[in-house]
């Protein structure tokens, strides 16, 4: 089992976070990536993770912020590219325990949401579209 998470729709940019901008500069906003390793030394504030990129379209692997992902979760890899992406890596994401998997997906959601509202400092921009602004908003 590996763990699979979204990329946010919007993220705050800039000085102060009063820009916001779609996705990241590798995935599109809403892309499902697959997280293959964190880095518990540094309270898992970067993740290694597997998708398509949002230029090319095809498989890539990079390391990025927890706060630019949500709705964590444990998922089996079927893809015969992202397995072999991930035996190129040489962690050994794609092949925990879905009990692991599980545990880990919650703790990284709780962190995820954690370092998205005290990454700064300034209140939100007016219209803010910001992942947390957008689930809070009703319909």
């Amino acid at each position: 089992m590996a763990r699979a998470a979204n990329v946010v729709r919007w993220r705050r940019y800039g000085d102060g976070g009063q820009e916001l901008r779609p996705g990241t500069k590798s995935y599109r906003g809403g892309s499902k990536v697959h997280v293959i390793a964190t880095y518990p030394g540094t309270a898992h504030e970067q993740l290694t993770t597997i998708g398509r990129g949002r230029h090319t379209g095809t498989y890539i692997t990079i390391d990025m912020a927890t706060r630019n992902l949500h709705t964590f979760r444990a998922v089996p890899v079927h893809s015969p590219t992202v397995l072999r992406l991930c035996d190129e890596a040489g962690v050994g994401g794609c092949l925990s325990g879905r009990e692991d998997a599980d545990e880990l997906a919650a703790l990284l959601g709780r962190l995820a949401a954690q370092y998205r509202t005290t990454s700064w400092g300034a209140p939100h921009p007016l219209p803010c579209r910001c992942h947390e602004c957008l689930t809070l908003s009703p319909g």
